[in-house]
């Protein structure tokens, strides 16, 4: 038994790692084929090469699932995390890496109820930013001058909204073509609505009034573009007023919420932009009548009132008969009133006119002229007699003005010598304290240093102490010395150099002509 086992195992085919690989692609790929997978979306990563990496999982298991550019740009639905999808694809294998994984081309929602739920938490995050705060929304321009419609060139809806506006108010109409389903739906919907903000007024192309973001009906998986967030901000962020009118009047998306008016239909959104043309011109012809008639008919009444009051004054004659009346009386009395006013005033001129002769009025005259005389005569020393006067106040105005400046010098001089007075007296102080102050610093100098004197450690050996040094410095104790190759003893009056010998003995060595130094107290040790 124990020879077939080994010869079995020494007769195995040797696979290599490609053809090992190769073999299970093949089993795997012929095993499934085309398969679809329901399960929870997991990680989700698109790097900048366009392709999408996911997870496919449930509460055991995970497959790992990629989309190629290509297929990710033909998706109607993007997985996201957490979402329950079915993907459709084909089962493979990575031999780079050993594993196995779904390559997805369709992705679907595993349900109309998953996908609403989804829906709702979206449309919750945004309304809780306040993108579809009733503050926000603008009102629609009456009668715009352009319209900016964004949906797709070939629909049907186009064509039905640009219907709509010729037969009820033709306006200029500028169209953004999008794509109104599938990937590239959001994208290119918020850029035509950011591309309308963005126009600038007065330029060659004229910037709209208002814009209308139209399609037709579908399926929630065809209208879900329109639920996109990129979409939903770009609407909220508009300052041109929008108009939503994506599906049927039963379908309702994000869009809706963020624009400034919904429309169930694109039709009924080309009626919201504009009135009926008809019906304005209708509307202005029974103002216009309206008007003319109440404009006769109040010409009417201020004509009747007119008459009216005019028949409670009376006749204009009856106004000014007793006026003329008066004239013609006041005129009468007039002349006799001028005459007897003459008579009066001459009357009161003819006493003193006798009274008035040619020698009286050359007697005033001599007189006037006399009087004159006697002011020229009085006038003449004036001017002299001032000057006197302003000279005499000059002069007594300069002698006060000496005296106040000889004063004023004496007290100046005075000052001055009181000054030096003073700066003397300080200056004797100071060089009397700072004679002191030396004098008291050379006494605590000396002070100090006899203290250093009687305090230093060579007052100690006076009193028989020494120090032992060895190599290494200062030593203190018997085993530091017992280990020292030699040793120095200072004295009061020298060094002793000392070799220990055994027993304790020492071969004494004067050292001559050594000094004595003042180490300090602390690098000796007296004994």
């Amino acid at each position: 038994m124990d020879l077939l086992e080994d010869d079995n195992g020494s007769n195995a085919h040797e696979y290599t790692v490609s053809e090992i690989s190769g073999a299970v692609k093949r089993v795997i790929e012929g095993e499934f084929g085309r398969v679809r997978v329901r399960g929870e979306v997991g990680r989700v990563s698109m790097p900048r090469s366009g392709h999408m990496y996911f997870d496919l999982k449930d509460d055991r298991a995970v497959i790992a699932a990629v989309s190629w550019k290509g297929q990710v740009a033909r998706m109607q639905v993007r997985p996201e995390e957490g979402m329950e999808v079915i993907a459709t694809g084909r089962m493979t294998t990575f031999p780079g890496q050993s594993k196995y994984q779904l390559i997805v081309d369709e992705v679907e929602p595993a349900g109309a109820g998953a996908l609403m739920a989804m829906l709702e938490a979206r449309r919750k995050q945004l309304a809780a930013e306040g993108l579809f705060d009733a503050s926000h929304k603008q009102p629609i321009p009456w009668l715009p001058e352009v319209i900016g419609v964004v949906t797709s060139p070939s629909g049907a809806v186009i064509r039905d909204i640009l219907h709509r506006l010729r037969d009820r108010f033709p306006r200029r109409v500028l169209i953004w073509p999008v794509a109104v389903q599938g990937q590239a739906c959001a994208p290119e919907v918020a850029r035509a609505i950011r591309g309308f903000n963005a126009m600038e007024e007065g330029g060659p192309i004229p910037r709209p009034d208002l814009i209308i973001v139209a399609r037709g009906g579908g399926s929630i998986e065809d209208l879900w573009g329109f639920n996109e967030e990129i979409v939903v901000r770009a609407a909220a962020e508009s300052a041109i007023p929008l108009i939503s009118a994506v599906g049927h009047e039963t379908d309702t998306t994000l869009i809706d919420y963020a624009s400034d008016r919904r429309a169930p239909t694109p039709t009924a959104a080309a009626e919201m932009a504009v009135p009926v043309r008809a019906e304005l011109a209708a509307w202005l012809s029974e103002a216009q009548t309206r008007m003319m008639r109440a404009a006769r008919g109040r010409i009417d009444q201020r004509d009747q009132r007119l008459r009216d009051l005019a028949r409670g004054l009376g006749r204009p004659e009856a106004l000014t008969q007793p006026a003329r009346q008066r004239f013609d009386m006041w005129s009468e009395r007039l002349g006799p009133a001028l005459r007897t006013l003459v008579l009066r005033k001459n009357s009161r001129f003819a006493p003193l006119a006798a009274q008035i002769s040619p020698n009286l009025l050359r007697r005033f005259i001599r007189d006037r002229a006399r009087e004159i005389d006697g002011f020229a005569t009085r006038l003449a020393p004036a001017p002299a007699t001032r000057m006197r006067r302003a000279r005499q106040e000059f002069e007594q105005l300069s002698k006060r003005l000496d005296r106040s400046r000889q004063r004023m010098i004496g007290e100046a001089e005075r000052r001055n010598r009181e000054g030096a007075q003073r700066l003397g007296a300080l200056s004797e102080r100071l060089a009397r304290a700072s004679r002191a102050r030396l004098d008291a610093l050379s006494d605590r100098l000396e002070r100090l240093d006899r203290m250093r004197q009687t305090l230093g450690y060579t007052e100690t050996l006076k009193r028989g102490y020494a120090v032992v040094r060895g190599p290494d410095g200062v030593v203190t104790s018997e085993k530091q010395a017992a280990k020292q190759p030699g040793l120095e003893i200072e004295f009061v009056d020298g060094r002793l150099a000392v070799i220990p010998g055994g027993g304790g003995t020492a071969a004494p060595a004067r050292a001559k002509g050594s000094k004595k130094t003042d180490p300090g107290p602390e690098q000796g040790s007296l004994f």
